[in-house]
């Protein structure tokens, strides 16, 4: 199958009496999408839709054709999905060589032989193959992340929605997972939220910027960068009027309109 592209319009998502999206129309295509957002400004909950997790409340979702509030047609997308939720949800006791196999045998892989051949392939992508024997439990939250991203590419799905996928995994390992990203965008649609912009972002061929549930910004990560020049820094103390989050110790990377100190 060709990578498919997904269709939102007049998607309108609450909790309770909060309202958590409020989408008029927006487009993901083949290729890469970032999803960024500072917290509470509803990435979660637009990948959940989009992997058919969460139920549509109002508005219509398109996968090419398919209809996810439709059972049958519910099924084909997932068929031809990967999804990495924000909290992994692993089973400790389980080792990872088992719980691929039983991801592969959701996933309708129904011969055990071709189910191993996946399992190998997809551990080699983010370098867990020397684990395939190991406990779940017993593996570090970086490797359990990348476990998760292992268990979604089972199959070779032509839709990959990853919910912060380098949470939890370091500089070399942020960088590899990013460069396998890219490589998967060429022949699938892949759509990420992420904290990691610098790092994500510029490896997308799109971006999409949600606060307050909304998409306020669709385009490259060029043109997202020209708009931030001047309105992104960082500072040793958090400045009034800004959004300000921390970024290491004494350290605060700020968004806002930057006026320079007159001292």
């Amino acid at each position: 199958m060709n990578a498919p592209t997904i269709a939102l319009n007049s998607i309108h998502h609450r909790y309770g009496s909060a309202d958590a999206l409020a989408i008029d129309r927006l487009v993901f295509e083949a290729g890469s999408t970032a999803v960024l957002g500072p917290n509470g400004s509803g990435k979660s909950t637009l990948l959940r839709l989009l992997a058919t997790v969460a139920e549509l409340q109002t508005g219509s979702i398109r996968v090419d054709a398919l209809d996810p509030t439709d059972q049958l047609e519910r099924a084909a997308i997932r068929r031809r999905l990967g999804y990495v939720a924000q909290r992994d949800g692993l089973p400790p006791r389980m080792k990872v060589g088992a719980f691929c196999d039983y991801v592969g045998a959701l996933k309708e892989i129904d011969s055990a032989r071709l189910r191993r051949r996946w399992t190998t392939w997809a551990l080699e992508r983010v370098a867990l193959s020397s684990v395939i024997d190991d406990r779940i439990g017993s593996m570090s939250g970086g490797m359990q992340r990348r476990l998760s991203i292992a268990q979604a590419l089972l199959g070779s799905p032509d839709l990959l929605v990853l919910d912060e996928p380098l949470a939890g995994l370091d500089a070399e390992q942020r960088a590899e997972i990013g460069n396998l990203l890219v490589t998967l965008s060429e022949s699938t649609t892949v759509i990420c939220a992420t904290h990691h912009a610098e790092e994500l972002a510029g490896l997308c061929h799109r971006v999409v910027v949600v606060d307050g549930g909304q998409p306020i910004f669709v385009g490259t990560p060029a043109t997202l960068a020209e708009r931030a020049q001047g309105r992104v820094w960082e500072s040793t103390e958090q400045t009034a009027g800004a959004v300000c989050r921390a970024v290491g110790p004494g350290r605060f990377r700020c968004v806002g309109e930057h006026v320079a100190s007159p001292f």
